[in-house]
């Protein structure tokens, strides 16, 4: 058996990586952290790691060895895991934003629609059109990316215009990003 060998390295692996996050775990635990218990925790593990390249070779024992390293550490972690009774919280508001508390008005909405589609899938198109022409390389491969950038650009025009509470900043840029990539395009061309 071929894998008879690797027996042997791999328990003293496992015995180092999990004297190493023992330490590690000591040292943290502690109200102020021995340096000593750190730095050989650390150095444990990285012996853990090298140990095996030069025994089972430079390709399978690195592999070997971070496996074993984070299987150790997890299972020394996981058995100084505890349950503890959550703190019951006082009553207090919400810390996450509120949304814009400014009533809304159909033309507002109607705006807000129109950034979040069409504006946006526009301003998108001009990035990534302009993204095209403008940046050197192989024409295949500009066209590909200028074609993955439009989804990605339109969703984070959608995300954006629908965050944000100034509509008319939303507008200026949306428009004028539209505006610049679509110039830009025009003047360089395809080549």
């Amino acid at each position: 058996m071929e894998d008879s060998p690797a027996i042997g390295p791999a328990l003293l692996v496992a015995v180092a990586a999990g004297a190493g996050v023992w330490m590690l775990l000591r040292s943290w635990r502690g109200r102020q952290s021995d340096r000593r218990l750190v730095w050989s925790g650390w150095l444990l593990i990285v012996a853990a790691l090298a140990y095996p390249a030069s025994l089972l070779g430079p390709v399978r024992g690195p592999l070997i060895a971070l496996a074993l390293v984070s299987t150790v550490a997890l299972g020394v972690v996981a058995s100084n895991y505890t349950v503890r009774q959550a703190k019951a919280r006082a009553a207090r508001e919400s810390l996450a934003p509120e949304p814009s508390d400014r009533a809304t008005t159909k033309g507002r909405e109607t705006l807000r629609w129109l950034l979040a589609g069409p504006i946006g899938m526009i301003a998108a198109m001009g990035v990534g059109i302009a993204w095209a022409a403008l940046v050197p390389g192989e024409p295949q491969t500009r066209l590909v990316v200028g074609g993955l950038i439009v989804p990605v650009a339109w969703g984070g025009c959608m995300a954006w215009t629908l965050a944000d509470n100034r509509i008319i900043r939303a507008t200026a840029v949306l428009v004028g990003v539209a505006i610049v990539s679509f110039g830009a395009a025009i003047l360089k061309g395809f080549a």
